[in-house]
């Protein structure tokens, strides 16, 4: 079976703290330590390229490529940040975060007990994130 093109999803919140991560790969595991460093790194890398872009209205770093993987991040208008890590030849991948985000709005934003903010624990949350990478890339496009 060949390897998932979609390694990894975390999701920071807007201090730089990590409240998620699912990983969509055996290949993928890394320690939660290392992920708490990411996520505080990609944070603060963030802020700086939108203080120093001569653009105005840059909205800061939406993709980060490498040799074996790209990360590609969607911030939001709470600035929450959402990021996958993927092979770098992954179609669609635009489209995948704005419907993890999506899945996030309706299942975690609207849970009666998920506090803004604090580490994300919803069953039906994690559920539709295993559904959607599972029918990758026919789930994205057929929306």
């Amino acid at each position: 079976m060949a390897t998932p093109p979609i390694f990894s999803l975390l999701v920071i919140n807007k201090s730089g703290g990590l409240i998620f991560n699912k990983d969509f790969t055996p290949v993928a595991k890394v320690e939660l330590n290392d992920l708490l460093r990411v996520a505080s790194i990609w944070h603060s890398l963030n802020a700086i390229a939108t203080q120093l872009s001569p653009l105005p209205g840059c909205k800061g770093i939406e993709l980060m490529e490498a040799d074996t993987f790209n990360l590609h991040c969607l911030q939001t208008l709470t600035s929450t940040k959402f990021l996958l890590v993927v092979e770098p030849r992954s179609l669609l991948i635009p489209a995948v975060l704005q419907r993890v985000y999506e899945l996030y709005s309706d299942f975690v934003l609207k849970n009666p007990f998920y506090e803004v903010e604090q580490v994300i624990k919803c069953d039906l949350f994690e559920e539709a994130l295993e559904a959607l990478m599972r029918g990758y890339p026919h789930s994205v496009m057929s929306v």
